[in-house]
Formats: C-alpha cells, structure tokens, sequence
C-alpha cells in the first residue's frame, strides 16, 4: 500500500473534523448488541442524533433490518457486533484534486476485548455496494481505530500511548515502528503523543476522542479535573501539563481550554462510567455536544466547546443511555469528508 506525495509535497491529507463532510455513518442498535436489554432506550438517542445530523448533511445508516430512516438517509442492511462506527469505519483521506482514499483499518474489539468479525467486515460490504466515494486502501495488517487518532487536518496527528501500545493491537511493533505507520499511511508531518489520561470505565485503553480533542485556531479542548479526591485527578493533571508543552508546526505554544469533568455517573453494580464532555461530534454548522442531566455542567462545557466553533450551533445531546456501555456521541459516529 503506498500513499503518493506530489511535486515533493504532501498530497493526501487526513482532513480536521470541522471541514466540510458529504455524511456521518450511524451503525444502528439491534436485539443481538450489548444493547438489547435497553433498545427502546438507546433507540431514542439514535433517532436524535440521526434527526439532529439529517438536518445539516446526509446521514448513512448501516443496520441489519430496516429502520425508519429521516428525511436526507442512505441505508445498508448490513449486520454488526455492536454500533461503534467511530472504531470500524473508514479513515477518510483526501486531496488537493477532490479525490479520497477510504483506510480500511482491522478493528479487533479495543484489543480482543470483544467480538468484531461483522464490524471489521463493513467497512468492505459498504464499498462493495458503492454507498462511499473514493479508493479503496486495504490497511487491515494495522489495527487502528478512529476513535484513537485526531487531526489538524495540517499534518500533525494526535494520539495517546496508552492506547496504540496497549496489547492486543500492533505488538511487536515498537511505538517508533508504529509512528511511522501513521506517519506514512495518514501523510502526516508528525504524531504528538498523549502518554497520561484514561477514564475510569473505558473500554478502548485511553482513546483520544475522550481525553483531548483539536479544534481551528490550534485550540486543544481537554478533560480536566479539579477535584483531588477524584480517582482520574493525579493522571489527568500530568495530561494537562504534558500538554502545555505541546507547540504548533510554527513553534507556537496550543490554546488550551479546559472541559468540566462530570459529576462520577455509575452502573447498576456500582462501577463508575467514562463519561466525558470531550467526546462531542462536529458536523456541517453545529457541534453535538454530550450531556448528563447535569444542566451546570453540561451548560459550561457547551458554552466552552461553542467558544471554539463560534459559527456553527451547538446542540447537547443526552447521553445518559450511550454511557451504560461505556461511550458517547462521538464513538456512535464517523464522519465522511465532502469531495
């Protein structure tokens, strides 16, 4: 596999998230998901989030059975493990011709923590049936999910350690080794690692899109912590100082805005869930934001994520249902670049 570099320049590039998208796959909940027991519930969050994306850009829903699609809706009767289509779907290159090359990605379940064979496999049933634009890449000897990685869309990638070195995914390979993986598939200049940060309850070894996300401006919005007696306290702090030390391209320190952590939110057996305000979905005018029924809490973060994309709405979305198995909004989502 060989990504091309043009006039000795970068000519693929992995786009920012608030660029302009042509759509935002859902993989949709069904009786044969972890979600059973509560359907109907996790069901209403999808239909809002699906009406709220359909609204401002085609929605593609990937479902094993019909389902009531919006106005504005594709649909592929495909079946699926589970709904995390932020994990097994495409990474969306794209030029400076309007082309796009689709990284198909091996999606294993966070490290085989879960069955994945029907997820890792829609990717190539979604090309098939020509729903997506672009070359296809077969990247499947590399196990990345899109849930792990965040953009500039100016050649600089951000990831976390915890994560991409955590077993189960890529071992042997070195973290140099998987560096230059990145570098060379996604075309980028360079990989800032995050090596602090991993919420109580989460599945996915510290994806990034819970921790630290990047917004215009080389804003960096984080989950920050001011509570000592919290358990996330000690590890978030050595994030949020890692991260002062952080420089643009230009050698310029980021802009660093802070996100309230959530008041701790728990299952039925006591165990504390990952719930985080970082892990909102910027679409075509607004950003979705996660709330949990915590209208302080949720109003700030709102406030301070529409302070960094003050031209497009910002929506809460709650989602106190996607936290019981252990994600939120942005995990339920991947965005298609417009080509």
């Amino acid at each position: 596999m060989s990504i091309e570099k043009k006039n000795g320049t970068r000519r693929w590039r992995l786009p920012a998230e608030w660029e302009r998208q042509s759509m935002v796959q859902l993989t949709w909940p069904h009786a044969k998901t972890d979600w059973a027991y509560m359907l109907s519930e996790i069901t209403k969050t999808y239909e809002e989030m699906a009406r709220e994306i359909s609204k401002r850009e085609t929605l593609f829903i990937v479902a094993p059975d019909p389902v009531n699609p919006t106005v504005n809706c594709q649909l592929s009767t495909i079946n699926s493990n589970d709904t995390w289509a932020r994990d097994h779907g495409f990474i969306t290159l794209v030029d400076d011709e309007g082309g796009a090359r689709l990284l198909d990605y091996c999606f294993n379940g966070w490290g085989e923590k879960f069955e994945a064979a029907l997820d890792n496999a829609i990717n190539r049933r979604i090309y098939n049936e020509g729903k997506v634009k672009g070359e296809y890449v077969d990247c499947l000897d590399f196990v990345l999910e899109g849930g792990s990685i965040e953009s500039d869309g100016e050649g600089t990638i951000f990831t976390t350690s915890g994560c991409l070195l955590a077993p189960h995914r890529n071992q042997p390979m070195t973290q140099a080794e998987i560096e230059a993986r990145l570098k060379h598939d996604l075309c980028a200049e360079r990989v800032l690692w995050i090596d602090y940060g991993n919420l109580t309850g989460d599945d996915t070894d510290g994806h990034i899109d819970t921790l630290v996300r990047i917004a215009p401006n080389y804003t960096l919005l984080y989950i920050g912590c001011d509570d000592e007696a919290d358990e996330q306290y000690a590890d978030l702090k050595r994030m949020e100082d890692q991260l002062k030390s952080f420089r643009t391209l230009s050698g310029e320190p980021y802009k660093l805005v802070k996100l309230p952590m959530p008041r701790a939110i728990y299952d039925e057996d006591g165990l504390r869930l990952p719930a985080t305000y970082a892990n909102f979905l910027v679409i075509n005018d607004a950003v979705l934001v996660p709330t949990y029924d915590q209208p302080d809490l949720d109003a700030e973060a709102m406030r301070l994520i529409g302070s960094a994309f003050p031209e497009r709405d910002v929506v809460g979305i709650d989602c106190r249902s996607i936290i019981k198995q252990h994600g939120s909004l942005h995990c339920c989502t991947m965005q298609y670049p417009k080509i």
